[in-house]
Order: structure tokens, then C-alpha cells, then sequence
């Protein structure tokens, strides 16, 4: 079935960010929208659930496990689990930075507004 909705520009560009970050199109976006909206989603349960399926898995230093995998490993593989990991560090910081970003903006955004 097809929908047609009507929508401020700007809500329909937040709309496509939003879905060009999640990896899906604006219907499909929509549609998981809709689902949860009307409790066919329950993302407290897909997170418990995520959780529970990934929670052995660590990707840091930390894991002895880890480092005891990369002893066995060839200098060259060792330099590019290095390399990887560092490129991963830095994906993170600029994803921390990102968020510390739309998060300033929206409190500011929200402080202009009248109460």
C-alpha cells in the first residue's frame, strides 16, 4: 500500500539524514517508525537482545584473550591490527565529537525557544 504524506522541507531532510545514517531508505525508516509507534518494536527488548548476543565479544586492549591471539601473530598482521585498531579509536572520537556537536546544538536550540 502506498501513503502519501505531506511534510515541512526541512523534516523531510532531517528525515533523509536520518535514514542515510541507519542505512535504509525513507520508507523503510517510516515504517520502522510506525511500528514502533504503534508497539510492534520494542527497542528495549532488541537492545537486552543485542546485548546478549554480542556480550562475549571485546574489542579492546584490555582482553587477555586478545592479547595473547596477537603473540601468535606475524609482525606484519600484529602492525595491521595496530593500524586497524587505532583507525577504529579515531572513528570513535570523531563520532564522540559528533555527538557532543547535535547535542550542543540542540540545547541551544531548545534554550531560544519560549517557554
Amino acid at each position: 500500500m502506498t501513503i502519501s504524506v505531506r511534510m515541512d522541507p526541512l523534516l523531510e531532510k532531517e528525515l533523509e539524514m536520518a535514514a542515510k545514517r541507519q542505512g535504509v531508505t525513507k520508507s523503510q525508516f517510516v515504517i520502522d517508525a510506525v511500528e514502533r509507534a504503534l508497539g510492534h518494536k520494542d527497542p528495549l527488548q532488541l537492545l537486552h537482545q543485542v546485548r546478549q548476543e554480542y556480550a562475549p565479544y571485546h574489542a579492546t586492549p584490555e582482553n587477555k584473550a586478545d592479547d595473547e591471539a596477537a603473540a601468535d601473530l606475524s609482525p606484519h598482521k600484529q602492525r595491521v591490527r595496530e593500524a586497524l585498531r587505532a583507525k577504529h579509536l579515531a572513528s570513535q572520537a570523531d563520532w564522540q565529537a559528533f555527538q557532543d556537536e547535535q547535542r550542543a546544538n540542540q540545547a541551544g536550540t531548545q534554550a531560544g525557544k519560549p517557554q
